[in-house]
């Protein structure tokens, strides 16, 4: 009988490691799962449902105007953002972000970058007008997403962040660090 509940009992922890597996290697997650992840830790394992409809959406329609977007980054870890909060200061390159692990929206799954695709390559010309209608592509999308109800990292003040987009659904960064929120 022992054997028999040892065995169950490998089974059973087996069972639950594969289907945590499966859950963690979604980069979209479900609402309930967001709102778990989240409250119980700090990162979550991919992009709130909303904000990855959203910004499918936001591709959709800026195809519909002859601009192609290519989302270049989503859900970041802690580590990945003190690494590109390292750079420009610690490490090679150009200071990219102000915002260590933890103080970012995309820690949360609530953030995305993107930028322009020209055939198989992107570019972060802000200037460009690739569909040719006297306008900046990049504006054209990012009044988009705006109207999506992103927020445009190229409407702050004091560092302008282009790429960026996010939905921060009421809540500050402290909700998200100290897990007050309730999203639904």
């Amino acid at each position: 009988m022992k054997k028999n509940i040892k065995s169950l009992s490998a089974v059973l922890v087996a069972l639950l490691a594969v289907s945590s597996f499966i859950l963690t290697a979604t980069e979209t997650v479900s609402a309930e799962q967001w709102n778990e992840n989240t409250y119980e830790t700090p990162e979550p394992d991919g992009l709130h449902p909303i904000v990855a409809e959203h910004a499918e959406i936001l591709r959709q329609r800026a195809a519909q105007i002859g601009i192609v977007i290519r989302f270049t980054d989503g859900f970041r870890s802690f580590e990945e953002q003190d690494a590109l909060f390292a750079q420009g200061r610690t490490t090679a390159g150009n200071i990219v972000t102000n915002a260590r692990g933890g103080q970012s929206y995309h820690n949360y799954g609530l953030a995305v970058d993107y930028a322009i695709e020209v055939g198989p390559n992107v570019i972060w010309d802000i200037e460009y007008d690739g569909n040719g209608n006297g306008r900046s592509d990049w504006f054209e999308v990012a009044q988009i997403a705006k109207e999506l109800g992103f927020t445009w990292g190229g409407d702050w003040e004091s560092f302008r962040d282009y790429p960026h987009l996010q939905m921060d659904f009421g809540y500050s960064l402290y909700n998200l660090q100290t897990g007050n929120h309730y999203l639904y």
